[in-house]
């Protein structure tokens, strides 16, 4: 029986530029007919895996060209007491090791001890490789690699068995195109966040003064503009908590508390981009998370189809948290779907009388939320 945990997220930044594009401007995108701000939901789980190490490192998979480099720094003292060690013999082997690597074609290690593709590994992956590089390191330096010594090193990351997998590659998924017998499909669906109004392009123009320069001496001695704005974002993810739970192999202590990690992830972490320029650490004001069961994800992004407009003493957090509950009520009409959703707000913005009827009752505070919520699941599961 399908269990999906949805999150909606109403969020207002003050100015800033917290996910840029490639000319250095904030992103956008046009809904509705509007320009609408945005940031993209690859910048969103980012945000969320560096808070995933926080809690505990060993949920967070390392992507990287420098996996060579990281094994180096890695190897045993029953490795480098062996007669004739050299640092760069340890390096050929764990090269010849990472070259033997793939399926559909082989990993290319270059000068720089790069490899030339991003590899996606979770701590326990990297330590078998460590394992089968310490056991056959020997043999690797021989550059003679039975079948045994290869299929270990591929066999060190999780192919069908996914024991090995942290909890951001079964929230996530991963795909290796040299190996994709390891992809993994993701169990979390993120979107890109949108501003729930039209907005505009507005540029800070700055200046740098040399502090050694003479006095006598007028003018500027750098100058540049900035590209930032100001929005209030919608943002949504769902998870499907069955595929969570089958991607860390059964694992329902794991999978609980990964989904936790995620939810509160989901709101408290942000974005970093020009953050020491704009300081831009603003919370969000209204979470809703859904609890729903044979049913697909319902992203309520169209409740701002058409941009809010927020009229004078009025918050544009508010309008949209009205706009977003009524879209949530007249699609569970339309469709026949019952409500199963908690939220918390702010209270100085909301009010004491704010209802969000479409979005289920109100809690005290957003980690009231999140314990209704793997309640929910829990009982599911019962």
């Amino acid at each position: 029986m399908k269990t999906l945990i949805e999150i909606h997220v109403l969020q207002n930044f003050a100015p800033s530029n917290l996910n840029r594009d490639d000319t250095g401007a904030p992103k956008d995108a046009l809904f509705g007919g509007t320009r609408r701000a945005r940031v993209s939901s690859q910048c969103l789980k980012r945000a969320v895996r560096e808070h995933f190490k926080g809690q505990n490192k060993d949920w967070v998979a390392e992507r990287t060209k420098r996996i060579v480099d990281a094994l180096r720094k890695r190897v045993p003292p029953k490795v480098k007491d062996q007669n004739g060690f050299t640092e760069e013999n340890l390096v050929k082997a764990i090269e010849i090791a990472i070259s033997s690597l793939g399926s559909k074609k082989k990993v290319k290690v270059d000068k720089e001890r790069k490899t030339d593709v991003l590899l996606f590994l979770s701590p326990k992956e990297i330590d078998s490789l460590e394992k089968i590089i310490t056991e056959s390191y020997t043999d690797l330096l021989k550059a003679k690699l039975s079948d045994e010594v290869v299929k270990g090193l591929n066999d060190a990351i999780d192919g069908e068995d996914k024991s090995r997998l942290s909890v951001d590659v079964a929230l996530f998924g991963r795909m290796l195109a040299v190996m994709p017998e390891k992809n993994q499909n993701a169990a979390c669906q993120v979107a890109h966040a949108i501003s729930t109004h039209s907005v505009e392009r507005e540029f800070d123009f700055y200046t740098a003064v040399d502090d050694l320069k003479p006095e006598d001496t007028a003018g500027a001695d750098m100058m540049g503009t900035v590209e930032f704005n100001s929005a209030c974002f919608y943002r949504y993810a769902a998870v499907d908590w069955q595929k969570l739970v089958d991607n860390l192999q059964g694992n329902m202590e794991l999978a609980d508390k990964g989904l936790r990690a995620f939810l509160e992830g989901f709101v408290v972490a942000e974005p970093t981009g020009k953050q020491n320029t704009f300081a831009a650490h603003n919370h969000p004001e209204f979470i809703s998370v859904s609890v729903r069961r044979n049913t697909a994800p319902r992203n309520l992004a169209n409740a701002f189809e058409i941009a809010i407009r927020a009229k004078k003493d009025e918050s544009l957090t508010k309008k949209s948290a009205s706009c977003l509950s009524a879209k949530a009520v007249a699609l569970d009409k339309l469709y026949g779907t019952p409500c199963n959703s908690r939220y918390a707000v702010s209270e100085d913005i909301f009010g004491e009388k704010f209802e969000a009827k479409g979005l289920g009752s109100q809690e005290e505070s957003f980690s009231a939320v999140v314990d209704w919520a793997l309640g929910e699941v829990s009982k599911k599961e019962k």
